[in-house]
């Protein structure tokens, strides 16, 4: 009897120092939250890829309670400013230890989403940390802001296959290591990547095409509008074209028969979808800068008409603060690998040093 009693008294206090740990809820204002976030009732929902979660506490762990729609996405785990592990939430909701062992000091902790929309949401309840610990201010607003509106090369779609079978499934997909998001913190800029791999803007791999997803706030629901008024970008970067270079060349694809018919789009037609696109974000920004950029696959091969299509559309708008930067052409199999991204960066990089007053 005296043994059970001992178990319980045991177990009892292990219950109560748990239910001492500081709980910080979705809700906190000391937590900030990067990219286009849907708030429900008790958590945050994320689809986005280079969706971020970021807090400052003092502790010797951290954790946090996360939901996968189908348990597809991988986050990135990122303290004190360096990747440290890769988390793939389950569709169950559970606690995940992000960091322990730690000094108790002062720290930043960051769950960077990795994946794509079409692999899944996933759905943030809270943070967890030890009873001594103390939640800091919440992190300082970046003071420039970025938006990519791209497809699977601003994803970061394969960037992990070092296979060479160019695979684009989640554990392949690393958004961290694209040429936007290196470029976003090399200007210690905000991110924004509204994003999809295989969409085009006159035609896509799938049904959905970028001027019919462009301002959904829940990426997956057409009804699901985004608030254009809680983030005005400084930059945007457009980085789309790839994807119907492809397509309107096929005309067996579905796709191209429901856009098309018979008939691929003339070169004015191809000239007027993309200056339409360019024409409804710079009215959603009136005052923000604007790169029209392509590359770095095939769309950007010597003899490609679609630099050509972009240049004209720009041109045709009439507008100083709209740019047009085409990226050198890879030549090599499959998407950007990392060493390919980080040269995209490199060049975008400069070309916003030469051109773009902050």
């Amino acid at each position: 009897m005296r043994k059970l009693y001992f178990l319980f008294v045991l177990q009892f206090v292990a219950i109560l120092g748990c239910a001492q740990n500081i709980v910080v809820k979705s809700h906190d204002t000391h937590i900030r939250y990067s990219g286009r976030i849907a708030m429900t009732d008790d958590a945050a929902e994320l689809s986005w890829s280079a969706s971020a979660i970021k807090m400052n506490f003092k502790g010797t762990f951290i954790k946090a309670t996360l939901k996968d729609e189908r348990g597809n996405d991988y986050w990135n785990v990122i303290l004190d400013g360096k990747v440290i592990s890769v988390l793939q939430p389950d569709s169950i909701q559970k606690q995940y230890t992000l960091a322990t062992g730690l000094s108790g000091g002062s720290h930043t902790i960051e769950l960077f989403k990795r994946s794509e929309w079409s692999m899944g949401k996933t759905w943030f309840y809270g943070f967890e940390m030890d009873k001594n610990a103390g939640i800091l201010l919440r992190p300082a607003q970046q003071k420039r802001k970025m938006e990519f509106f791209g497809n699977s090369i601003t994803c970061g779609y394969a960037i992990e296959d070092t296979t060479g079978q160019d695979r684009g499934t989640a554990p392949y997909e690393n958004a961290y290591l694209s040429y936007a998001s290196i470029t976003a913190r090399h200007f210690d800029a905000e991110l924004h990547s509204t994003s999809r791999s295989g969409i085009g803007i006159m035609v896509s791999w799938a049904p959905l095409i970028m001027p019919e997803m462009y301002y959904r706030l829940d990426a997956t629901d057409a009804e699901s509008k985004w608030d254009f008024s809680k983030y005005t970008p400084d930059l945007v970067v457009i980085n789309l074209f790839q994807n119907d270079n492809w397509i309107v060349k096929l005309p067996d694809n579905e796709q191209f028969k429901a856009r098309f018919g018979t008939k691929a789009p003339t070169d004015d037609q191809c000239v007027k979808a993309y200056k339409d696109f360019v024409k409804t974000i710079r009215s959603k920004y009136p005052k923000a800068q604007i790169i029209c950029a392509l590359g770095s696959m095939d769309a950007v091969k010597e003899g490609a008409p679609w630099p050509g299509y972009i240049k004209k559309a720009v041109e045709q708008i009439g507008d100083k603060k709209i740019f047009v930067h085409i990226f050198p052409y890879k030549n090599t199999p499959g998407h950007p690998s990392k060493k390919e991204q980080q040269a995209m960066a490199d060049d975008l990089i400069a070309f916003i040093d030469q051109n773009i007053k902050w």
